[in-house]
C-alpha cells in the first residue's frame, strides 16, 4: 500500500472571493500530480470549499492516516494554515507537514518564529521541489540536496539554493491529478449549473506594480505554455467532468499576441461550449482591438482588467504603467463586443482623504466597468510598497490582510472612516448600475450582472460589514431590498454553451 499525502486548502473565509464561486485549488492538482509521479496517493482536502472548520480536518486526517501532510498560504490564511500542520501534528508526530505559497516563500523565518509544527517550507515553484523531498526523505537523505526548501536544523533555520524555474516545455509536460477533486463542489453561481473548472495559461508576471505579491514571488518571470496543451486540459475537464466555465488562473494570459490568438483560434475552432472568465492587462487589450471579436467566439465572457486607481498620481506611484485615459478606452472596447468587464480601485493608501476617494467612486462610474470592487490595501509584509507605508500600518492580524478590512491608516481619515467609505463606494457604484441595467437590451449580459450585483450587495462581507459599523441606514436598507427582490426569476435560456 501506498504512503498518502494529504493536501488541505485553509478553512478561511473572507467573503468577496466567495461570492461568485467556488473555486478549483489548480495548484493542489499539480502538487498532487507531482506526488503520485513520485509514488504517493495523494488525497485533496478543500476545506475552504467544503465550508468545513479545523474539527472536521482533524477528522479528515485521522480517516486518511496521511504520511505527509500539505497546504499552502497567502497572507491572510497563513494563521489557518498554520493551525492545520499543528492539528496534523496533534494526530500523529509522524506526519511529515510542508508548507507552500506566497507569504511562507518570502516570511519562513517568521514561519518557523511562529509554529513548531512546520518541518519543511516549500519556496516558490513547487512541483519539482516536493517529488525531490519526498525522495530524499523516503531513501533517509539530506534534505539539503533539494532546491528550493526552508526547514530547521539544529534549532536554527536553513534554507536551500532557489530552485530556478520550469520553462515552457517542462510546464506543458507537468501531470496533473484531476481525479482527486470533488468535482461537484465547483460551480459558478452566477450561470445557474454550472461546473467550473480552470488552468493556468502561464506563470509568473513581468510587470513593475508595487503592492503586488504575484510578481515577486515569480521574480519578474514569465513562462507560456503551448496554446495546444491548454486545449487538452480543457478537453478533459469538459469531457471528464462535465466543467462548462473555465477560469484562467494566471494573472497575464495575453503577454504574447501570437501564442494568445492561435489559443483563441483553437477555441473557436474545436467549440468545446465553454465560457472563459480571465484577467489581463490594459495594454494588451488596447493591442488587441482588431482581434477582440476572437475573444468573444472563442467563450471568453468575463474579463478582469486591473486598474486599481483613477487618479494617475497614485496609478505612478504604484507603478501600474498605464494611463488613466488608456483604462476608460480598454473597457470601452471589451464592452463593444459584448464582454463582461470588471476591475477594482484600491482604498486606502496614506494619502487618501474624503476627496481622493469621492474623486474615485466618480471616475470609477464614469470607467462603467460592469462590476467595480473597492479594496482596502493590504501590506504584504514582503512587497516592495511596505518600507513606503510600514509607519501607517495599523493592525498586525494577518487574517485581517484580505483586501476587505482597512490594514493602514491613512494621515487624514481612520480606520473606520475607511471602511465606511468602501461600503459606500459599493453601495453607490451598483444602485447606478442597476439603473443603467433597464434600458440593457442584451439578455445574457444583463441577467448575468444583475445576479452578480445580488450576490455582492447581499453577501456576508457586505451586509457583515454594514452591521459592524452600527444601525443600517434606512437607505441602504432599501437598496439592498431592491437588489433581493430583482432577478429572481432570471431568464437564463441563452446561459449554456457559445
Amino acid at each position: 500500500m501506498r504512503e498518502k499525502i494529504l493536501f488541505i486548502t485553509p478553512p478561511y473565509h473572507a467573503g468577496v472571493v466567495e461570492v461568485a464561486g467556488r473555486w478549483v485549488p489548480l495548484y493542489f492538482v499539480y502538487l498532487a500530480g507531482a506526488a503520485r509521479a513520485a509514488g504517493l496517493e495523494p488525497v485533496v482536502y478543500d476545506a475552504m470549499t467544503k465550508g468545513v472548520g479545523h474539527k472536521e480536518i482533524e477528522e479528515k486526517i485521522r480517516q486518511v492516516k496521511p504520511r505527509y501532510v500539505a497546504t499552502s498560504a497567502i497572507t491572510c490564511t497563513s494563521p489557518d494554515a498554520l493551525e492545520v500542520l499543528e492539528t496534523a501534528k496533534r494526530v500523529s508526530t509522524g506526519i511529515t507537514t510542508l508548507l507552500g505559497g506566497v507569504h511562507p516563500t518570502f516570511m519562513y523565518e517568521e514561519i518557523f518564529h511562529l509554529s513548531t509544527h512546520v518541518d519543511f517550507v516549500v519556496l516558490g515553484e513547487g512541483e519539482k521541489t516536493l517529488a525531490e523531498l519526498i525522495a530524499v526523505l523516503a531513501g533517509k537523505g539530506d534534505p539539503f540536496e533539494v532546491k528550493g526548501l526552508a526547514y530547521k536544523k539544529d534549532g536554527r533555520v536553513v534554507k536551500t539554493p532557489t530552485r530556478a524555474f520550469m520553462d515552457s516545455s517542462e510546464l506543458d509536460a507537468l501531470p496533473k491529478a484531476w481525479n482527486v477533486l470533488d468535482w461537484e463542489d465547483y460551480h459558478y453561481f452566477i450561470i445557474p449549473g454550472s461546473r467550473l473548472g480552470a488552468i493556468d495559461t502561464s506563470r509568473g508576471c513581468d510587470k513593475d506594480c508595487t503592492f503586488c505579491s504575484q510578481r515577486k514571488f515569480w521574480r519578474q518571470d514569465w513562462r507560456a505554455r503551448s496554446p495546444e496543451s491548454l486545449i487538452k486540459d480543457i478537453e478533459t475537464q469538459k469531457k471528464d467532468y462535465g466543467v462548462n466555465v473555465i477560469l484562467l488562473t494566471d494573472d497575464y494570459p495575453t503577454k504574447d499576441r501570437r501564442r494568445w490568438e492561435r489559443f483563441l483560434e483553437l477555441l473557436i475552432e474545436r467549440a468545446l461550449g465553454v465560457y472563459l472568465l480571465m484577467e489581463t492587462r490594459v495594454e494588451d487589450i488596447l493591442r488587441d482591438r482588431d482581434i477582440l471579436p476572437k475573444y468573444r467566439d472563442a467563450g471568453i465572457i468575463h474579463i478582469y482588467v486591473g486598474t486599481e486607481r483613477t487618479d494617475q498620481k497614485t496609478l505612478d506611484l504604484i507603478k501600474k504603467g498605464i494611463k488613466v485615459e488608456e483604462a476608460k478606452e480598454a473597457l470601452k472596447l471589451l464592452d463593444e463586443v459584448g464582454i463582461i468587464t470588471e476591475t477594482s480601485m484600491i482604498l486606502g493608501l496614506p494619502h487618501e482623504t474624503e476627496k481622493t476617494i469621492e474623486s474615485t467612486l466618480k471616475l470609477a462610474v464614469e470607467y462603467n466597468p460592469d462590476f467595480c470592487h473597492f479594496l482596502a490595501i493590504a501590506p504584504w509584509p514582503y512587497a516592495d510598497m511596505y518600507e513606503e507605508i510600514k509607519d501607517r500600518v495599523r493592525v498586525f492580524d494577518y487574517r485581517r490582510y484580505n483586501l476587505i478590512d482597512p490594514i493602514v491608516e491613512p494621515f487624514e481619515m481612520s480606520l473606520e472612516a475607511i471602511d465606511r467609505a468602501i461600503v459606500e463606494c459599493y453601495r453607490r457604484f451598483y444602485m447606478n448600475k442597476l439603473r443603467e441595467l433597464s434600458t440593457m437590451t442584451d439578455e445574457f449580459k444583463r441577467e448575468y450582472i444583475l445576479e452578480a450585483m445580488r450576490r455582492i450587495m447581499t453577501s456576508s462581507f457586505i451586509v457583515d460589514k454594514i452591521g459592524g459599523l452600527g444601525k443600517i441606514p434606512e437607505e441602504v436598507e432599501r437598496d439592498l431590498a431592491v437588489l433581493k427582490n430583482s432577478g429572481k426569476k432570471a431568464a437564463v435560456g441563452g446561459w449554456h454553451g457559445n
